[in-house]
């Protein structure tokens, strides 16, 4: 998969909904019914970190609920990308890039949401192909200030915020022109999934589908 032909597939999921979920899943046995809950919500794009080990066997799970997108998040190496890629992960994001990385993305056919946090990081990977971006950390490297200041010299590019978006500063980056959505943690909180309230986590995904004026 051609790096341009990549980042026009992950623009295509980051407009499904104005927030993707950032999901750290402790069991396998929570995937179903969470991304049951999150797409019923008006959420389907769900990112799933592989920070557990029960990542992999989630993503695998949740390739398969109906309506939903699912993608593995925290991708690092060559590994990562082959082993969410034979999970059933449908797009890949990663909180930086490297050429490492990038290859094996390209060569698996995973569209790659890759992360940048300076106009250095943008432009390099700008010049590969890629304008569909990850802005990481986002509160950390200057907020939605810092990134609509980007916008002016990079107006290609266009950035799915994360790291430090909650429902208090989400409307600031949505209604910047160089966003497309952001990225949160929020819709599923650690305490609610592991109680299984999942009729909570719907509201929480329906209220963040409304964010930006997307309902």
């Amino acid at each position: 998969m051609t790096p341009q032909a990549a980042s026009q597939r992950t623009r295509e999921i980051c407009l499904f909904a104005p927030i993707v979920p950032v999901l750290v899943i402790e069991d396998a046995k929570q995937a179903r019914p969470l991304a049951e809950a999150l797409i019923a919500g008006g959420l389907p794009a769900l990112e799933v970190t592989l920070r557990t080990p029960a990542a992999v066997e989630a993503i695998r799970i949740m390739a398969s609920v109906p309506g939903g997108v699912v993608g593995a998040g925290t991708l690092i190496t060559p590994a990562d990308v082959r082993a969410a890629k034979q999970a059933g992960a449908q797009f890949g994001v990663s909180p930086g890039a490297t050429e490492a990385l990038l290859a094996a993305c390209e060569a698996e056919g995973l569209p790659l949401l890759p992360g940048a946090a300076t106009a250095s990081e943008a432009m390099a990977l700008l010049e590969r192909g890629y304008d569909m971006l990850k802005f990481f950390p986002a509160e950390a490297a200057g907020g939605a200030a810092y990134l609509k200041s980007l916008g002016g010299p990079l107006p290609q590019i266009s950035f799915c915020p994360t790291g430090g978006v909650s429902p208090a500063n989400a409307e600031a980056y949505l209604a910047l022109p160089n966003v497309t959505c952001a990225g949160g943690s929020w819709v599923a909180p650690k305490d609610v999934v592991a109680a299984g309230e999942w009729e909570t986590i719907e509201q929480l995904a329906r209220e963040a589908a409304g964010l930006g004026g997307r309902m």
